[in-house]
């Protein structure tokens, strides 16, 4: 393990402080469940963490009229048993319950999942799928970037030096809308994914006026499909667009092989994830689940 200094910061203003004064090495320290052991193997250089979990809206759940924003550093088990979250976001549930196991859960945050964004992060195509828009800050200022934008490849993202994510937001869901996510692992619990699909429905009747799906761990960032969403878009939810959704997945799908699956085993997982998310969330927008 390296030597690694720690320091608290109260307030954002505080953490940009702390972060631009540690320099390159230091990094923001939620939950910790990656970075410190990243840290521990040294994988990453770190020489300082700010520990930002003792800033409190960072640290809050607030619903309104926009939506929800959800703190980057709210650990897991308060999403997913938010009775708002489980009502109106239950893809975040489906992703958040899933991460590690209870210990972890305990910890691990929306928040740290982005920033750390490896390719097969359990909440991400969940968050792509649902819209979700991270709030940064830094010594520049503030800004806004959608999920879909923020990983930039394998462990790699838009945040620059000094700058952390504050909260996520999610806009409000509509009737007849609904999502889901799913993933494929080789044991029960506590493993990376193997693939991950996230699925975003709204309904018109059996029509679909609008789509999104996401996939996971079969690229160098996680990956919307636009061609599987427009595969759905306008026609009316069969298994004939379901199954021609779940191709377009498969055929965008880019995965390595490595001792967690093959190409070709991810790729069907793609096919297979994405048919199944695709039906879960619209049994959500009907109602039925």
């Amino acid at each position: 393990m390296q030597a690694v200094k720690y320091k608290r910061a109260t307030s954002v203003a505080e953490a940009v402080s702390l972060l631009q004064g540690g320099g390159e090495y230091a990094r923001p320290l939620a939950g910790g469940t990656d970075v410190i052991v990243q840290a521990r193997e040294r994988r990453r250089e770190i020489d300082l963490f700010v520990d930002i979990k003792h800033i409190p809206e960072l640290m809050e759940v607030r619903q309104s009229a926009a939506g929800i924003s959800i703190g980057a550093a709210v650990p897991c088990y308060r999403i997913y048993g938010d009775p708002a979250i489980q009502k109106s976001w239950p893809a975040l549930v489906d992703a958040t319950h899933v991460i590690g196991g209870t210990a972890i859960q305990g910890r691990a945050s929306l928040g740290g999942n982005l920033c750390n964004s490896s390719p097969a992060a359990d909440s991400i195509p969940a968050m792509m799928v649902l819209s979700g828009v991270a709030h940064i800050v830094g010594p520049g200022g503030e800004r806004d970037v959608p999920v879909t934008e923020f990983c930039t490849a394998p462990g790699r993202n838009v945040l620059t030096a000094g700058e952390f994510v504050t909260t996520i937001s999610f806009p409000p869901q509509s009737p007849g809308s609904g999502a889901a996510w799913q993933r494929f692992i080789p044991r029960n619990e506590m493993d990376i994914a193997v693939v991950n699909s996230g699925v975003w429905l709204q309904l018109d009747g059996d029509v679909v006026r609008d789509a999104r799906i996401a996939i996971g761990a079969v690229a160098p960032t996680p990956l919307m499909v636009p061609e599987a969403a427009q595969a759905l878009i306008g026609k009316p939810l069969s298994d004939a667009t379901i199954g021609a959704a779940a191709d377009a997945a498969k055929a965008a799908a880019r995965p390595i092989d490595d001792m967690r699956g093959s190409i070709k085993q991810r790729k069907h997982l793609a096919m297979v994830l994405t048919d199944r998310t695709i039906r879960r969330a619209a049994e959500r927008a009907r109602g039925q689940a």
